[in-house]
């Protein structure tokens, strides 16, 4: 029998779970100079991608415990009783920057997704 002179342990690339606090503090650590990314995510262990992503997300304010978190938009429901002026067909859409969109019961409905798809990329 042969004597094993080296020894070497391979990670088996095992996928590791970051706190949002966690990918905070790295996004944070890697962007307090030039040359930051690199470094920071070899420290962490990370591809230097997995890190641009993160810093990405943060920028958007979609940061969170993992990737495949589903997020929902609020909805307010609230009961106003048809004025003399409304018409109990209209339909009132809000946005979430606050944008208000009145439609009748006849709109066209492709028509208004394109209306609505255009304010949300201004």
């Amino acid at each position: 029998m042969s004597k094993v002179s080296r020894l070497e342990v391979i990670q088996s690339g095992a996928r590791r779970r970051w706190s949002a606090e966690e990918k905070g503090r790295i996004v944070a650590e890697s962007e307090s100079g030039a040359r930051q990314v690199s470094a920071t995510a070899r420290r962490y262990g990370l591809l230097p991608s997995q890190l641009f992503t993160w810093r990405r997300l943060a920028r958007e304010g979609r940061l969170t415990g993992g990737e495949d978190a589903v997020t929902f938009a609020r909805a307010v429901i609230a009961h106003n009783p048809p004025s003399a002026t409304s018409s109990a067909s209209r339909m009132e859409i809000v946005l979430a920057d606050g944008v208000r969109i009145v439609v009748d019961k006849d709109v066209d409905t492709d028509a208004l997704v394109r209306v609505i798809g255009a304010i949300r990329q201004q």
